[in-house]
């Protein structure tokens, strides 16, 4: 009789029986990495599912999954499975007052979470919050003298003795699990309001897993770094359920401040990364870079000149001069190798980015030192499943085609809809937005705005609801503008402004580690972040920026009205602790609007200098006001005429 692997704890047991020694999960501890095979692994999730058995967790129950990536947290997904529960994994850098909606809205019993710090922030939300009964924690340190909480240990204590009481009840637990029962509910980011709980099933984020390691070759021997936030739908799919699925390693770093030095140490084969830590990365090599002798700048200067020739053509398996594969290859003895070790990624055999746009410039580095590197497109609402890039099919312009089992369809007004076996079942109690979001053809409307290019790739434009129109009635795409700025390095966040107004504003933050390093090699002096954005030599840097993105714009047909006229530095970084930014790091338009209302008064009243004063919320809780006199900076445009006359 053919097993039935068709729920996630059942694949547990199927690579508990045929790579019973294989590694499952690791963690960095005090500088040792420990490890987990996966026999071990559903020793340990049978204990814990037990435990919470005989601490009353029931079947439709919810538990809240609190911490940094650790392999006890993706355990408790899986215990929680067993039971025929719900994991609801809820982003650890939130403060206690965001965790009160979430808990109250999932109607939380029972939460484990990772330490101190996070037992802190469930006790401080608890009296808001009457249906948190249970709290279990990872990490003891601190914790001796609490009431009211248990350890991981002492849960896992009880569940051994039940399992001894009912030795039936494990394997009958796993044996009533179906494939349409709701394996984890995942929150939205919560862009234009309050986040949804999206139900996704066991059949929807297997068919995403199977989809996905059919389509880039996936082994039981790849290894994957763990260190995106356990809430997010790209951990779940990438360090769950392709784990769980395939049956690969996931490695869990020390802390959020090793992650690049495990990377190296790990040296994994299949990585995630969004576009923000591509860009972070290349920052980094590229101050070092400045910093070095002059022979090494050279080297790196003439041998990524060869790379960005020919490399991403060799990776592609386009035909390449012998001249330029000889010197290729010398740049990869010299320059290319002994970055992808300094990296992390000698190893990679492919790479993902997905979560924004991610500019040509950096995407074609990264393919041309020999990292094969691709998009994916997704939501919460579909496993971040829905297009990939086929290797030797890259495009750097787009999503890539239909992942495996997907249909993709234009509606009349240019949304992208999706339809598929990855859907959500439901969003948690709003039966409303459900069937808002699904129409009577089943297809599932992402509210992204694209179009499908002649060799059948999806590109992205923007948010549906955000395309609007200028005065002028030119479109005005505002995420393809702040994707633009994004891509320069010094540039870390952008808003922009102009939907029913004659022209296109702009609000700026400055990266401090690129733009400080850029200043204090120029001998500029600063005290800190709202100093170093009011520096006259970083406004005509960051104005560069903006021409360049200018000159972008007024070459691509119908965005030359687009182009940014007026900018300003903000005086502070947007922060999704003061409600700027969602815990997804997207910005809330709406809201930064409406709170920099005066600064957007001021770009568009033909103002020089704007006086602001902004109240912010430090990471322990207290508050203080930053204030600052913004400049307001006029941008040059490029004139279509002027293009046609270059050409």
């Amino acid at each position: 009789m053919e097993e039935k692997l068709d729920t996630f704890p059942r694949l547990m047991l199927h690579h508990a029986r045929v790579r019973a020694g294989h590694a499952a999960t690791r963690e960095k501890d005090l500088g040792i990495w420990q490890t987990w095979t996966w026999g071990q692994v559903a020793d340990e999730v049978r204990a814990l599912a037990c435990g919470l058995a005989a601490e009353g967790f029931k079947p439709g129950m919810h538990l809240a999954i609190v911490g940094d990536n650790r392999p006890r947290l993706y355990w408790a997904m899986l215990a929680a499975q067993v039971l025929r529960g719900i994991p609801v994994p809820m982003y650890q850098d939130a403060p206690a007052a965001e965790f009160v909606y979430v808990l109250n809205d999932a109607e939380i019993d029972y939460a484990l979470v990772e330490d101190q710090e996070q037992v802190d922030k469930l006790l401080e939300a608890a009296p808001q919050v009457p249906t948190l009964a249970h709290i279990y924690y990872d990490d003891p340190r601190g914790l001796r003298n609490y009431d009211g909480v248990m350890s991981f240990e002492r849960l896992q204590e009880k569940g051994r003795a039940f399992d001894r009481e009912h030795p039936g009840f494990y394997d009958e637990q796993i044996a009533s699990g179906r494939a349409d029962d709701v394996s984890v509910m995942l929150y939205t980011s919560g862009t234009t309001g309050k986040p949804k709980g999206v139900r996704q099933t066991h059949a929807a984020f297997i068919a995403a897993a199977r989809g996905s390691a059919e389509f880039d070759g996936l082994r039981a021997d790849d290894s994957v770094l763990s260190y995106l936030p356990m809430a997010w739908v790209g951990d779940h799919l990438f360090s769950f359920a392709e784990w769980v699925f395939v049956g690969f390693t996931i490695n869990c770093p020390e802390s959020g401040d090793t992650v690049m030095t495990d990377l190296r140490e790990i040296g994994p084969t299949y990585y995630f990364a969004p576009p923000r830590i591509f860009e972070n990365l290349l920052t980094q090599v590229m101050i070092r870079m400045e910093d070095a002798s002059l022979i090494k700048r050279w080297l790196f200067s003439h041998f990524t000149a060869v790379a960005r020739r020919c490399g991403a053509e060799m990776l592609d398996g386009k035909p390449v001069s012998l001249g330029d594969r000889i010197e290729y290859a010398l740049g990869n003895l010299l320059v290319f190798g002994p970055l992808r070790n300094v990296l992390g990624m000698s190893r990679i055999r492919i790479a993902y980015t997905a979560g924004a746009a991610i500019g040509p410039d950096l995407f074609r580095f990264y393919r041309s030192i020999g990292i094969n590197l691709k998009q994916l497109y997704g939501s919460t609402e579909t496993c971040a499943y829905v297009c990939l890039q086929p290797d030797r099919g890259v495009h750097f312009d787009t999503v890539g085609t239909a992942a495996p089992g997907v249909e993709l369809a234009i509606a009349a007004n240019g949304e992208v809809l999706v339809r598929g076996p990855m859907l959500l079942k439901e969003y948690y109690k709003r039966p409303d937005a459900t069937a808002e979001s699904i129409d009577a053809d089943g297809y599932f409307h992402t509210g992204d705005a694209g179009f499908i290019d002649p060799s059948g790739q999806l590109k992205i434009i923007d948010r549906a609801k955000d395309v609007g129109k200028l005065a002028t009635g030119a479109m005005f795409a505002p995420n393809y503008i702040e994707n633009k700025l994004k891509f320069f390095p010094h540039i870390k966040e952008a808003v922009a402004f102009g939907a029913g107004r004659d022209q296109v504003c702009a609000f700026v933050n400055i990266d401090v580690g690129s733009v400080g390093n850029w200043a204090e090699r120029r001998g500029i002096a600063y005290s800190g972040y709202t100093d170093l954005a009011a520096k006259p030599e970083v406004y005509e840097l960051i104005r560069e920026c903006v021409e360049k993105v200018n000159a972008e714009l007024a070459a691509e047909p119908g965005l030359a009205d687009s182009q940014i006229r007026r900018f300003l530095i903000l005086h502070k970084e947007l922060d999704p602790d003061d409600d700027e930014l969602t815990r997804t790091r997207k910005v809330r338009r709406g809201f930064v609007a409406e709170k920099y209302g005066v600064l957007i008064d001021a770009l568009y009243g033909g103002r020089d200098v704007e006086h602001i004063e902004t109240l912010v919320r430090f990471e322990d809780g207290r508050t203080g006001i930053v204030a600052a006199d913004l400049r307001i900076q006029d941008a040059r445009v490029t004139e279509t005429a002027t293009l046609a006359a270059a050409a």
